[in-house]
C-alpha cells in the first residue's frame, strides 16, 4: 500500500468572531489571533501540498466534497462560503445551491482559505465530537490511503457517510491538512461552560501537544473530558494525531498562538515534518 504523502499541517481554532465582518466593532480584538491563523496558513501553502483537507468538527463524522458550502446567515452576515476553490467569489444565501452543509469549524477553514486566495483544491471531513479516539485515529490513516478516500474512507468501523463527490477535491498527491477546533469553554465565570478548575490543566496539556507534535499525548486526550469542558477540537487533534502516525518520520511542532481572549482557549500551530517527505 503507497501512502499519500502528508507534508504539513496546520491547527486554527474556529471563533465565528475571527471573521471581521461578525465581529463587527469588536473585530480589532482578535486582531492577533487573526494574524497567526493567516501565518499558519501560509506556511501550510508555502509546504507545497497539491491538495488541502479540512478537518473540523460537526454534528456527525462525514466526508464532504469541494462542491459544500457553509454560511454566516446565523450570525447575521448573509454571506456564503464555499470550499471549493473554483467557486471562491462570495454570494448571498439566496443564490446559493442548496443547503449550507459545512459546520462552523469547516466554514471557517474554508473563510481562511478563501483569504489566503489558494486555488488548491480541497475537500473537509467533519468529524463528531464523540467519536472514540481509536476511529480518530483510524480516520487519519484512512486520509493517507487514496484507495480509502475513493471507497467513502473506510475505517476500522466501516465506512464514514459522504456529502458530494469525495474524490472531486483529488485523492493523490502531496496532502496538507488545515485542522480546525477550539480548546476548552470553561476558563473563567462568563466562559461559555461558566468556570470549570480543570480547563487550564486540560488547555496546557493539549497546547504542550501541539507545540511538541505530540501525537502520543493527543491521542490520549479524554473524550468525556473534552465534552465536559466544550473543547471542540479534541477530534480533530486526534485524527490530526493518526494521520502524522500513519505518515510515520519525525515531526517539528511550533506554537503560534495560546490564550483564551473570551473564556474559550484558542491555539494556532504548524506541524511538519523534520525530514524528506515520502
Amino acid at each position: 500500500m503507497t501512502l499519500v504523502p502528508l507534508v504539513a499541517a496546520a491547527v486554527c481554532p474556529h471563533p465565528p468572531l475571527l471573521v471581521p465582518e461578525v465581529a463587527g466593532a469588536a473585530s480589532a480584538e482578535l486582531d492577533e489571533l487573526r494574524a497567526a491563523c493567516d501565518g499558519a496558513v501560509a506556511r501550510l501553502l508555502a509546504a507545497e501540498p497539491d491538495r488541502i483537507v479540512l478537518l473540523g468538527c460537526g454534528p456527525e463524522t462525514v466526508t464532504l466534497g469541494a462542491a459544500e458550502h457553509g454560511s454566516f446567515h446565523r450570525y447575521g452576515i448573509h454571506r456564503r462560503v464555499p470550499l471549493s476553490p473554483t467557486d471562491a467569489v462570495d454570494r448571498t444565501d439566496a443564490a446559493a445551491v442548496g443547503p449550507a452543509r459545512l459546520p462552523l469549524s469547516l466554514t471557517i477553514g474554508a473563510w481562511l482559505l478563501g483569504r489566503a486566495g489558494t486555488s488548491l483544491p480541497r475537500s473537509a471531513v467533519a468529524v463528531a465530537a464523540d467519536e472514540p479516539a481509536a476511529r480518530c485515529a483510524a480516520l487519519g490513516a484512512g486520509l493517507l490511503n487514496p484507495d480509502l478516500l475513493d471507497a467513502g474512507l473506510l475505517t476500522a468501523d466501516g465506512p464514514v457517510s459522504v456529502i458530494g463527490d469525495a474524490s472531486d477535491g483529488g485523492t493523490s498527491g502531496r496532502l496538507g491538512l488545515l485542522v480546525l477546533g477550539d480548546g476548552s469553554a470553561c476558563r473563567v465565570e462568563w466562559s461559555p461552560g461558566y468556570d470549570d478548575p480543570r480547563a487550564e490543566p486540560y488547555d496546557q496539556a493539549v497546547t504542550r501537544a501541539l507545540a511538541d507534535a505530540d501525537t502520543d499525548a493527543l491521542g490520549a486526550v479524554d473524550a468525556e473530558l473534552s465534552a465536559g469542558l466544550k473543547a471542540t477540537g479534541r477530534a480533530p487533534w486526534q485524527v490530526l494525531a493518526g494521520a502524522v502516525r500513519a505518515a510515520g518520520g519525525s515531526w517539528r511542532g511550533e506554537l503560534a498562538y495560546a490564550a483564551a481572549p473570551y473564556g474559550v482557549t484558542y491555539l494556532v500551530a504548524f506541524w511538519t515534518p523534520t525530514g524528506a517527505v515520502r
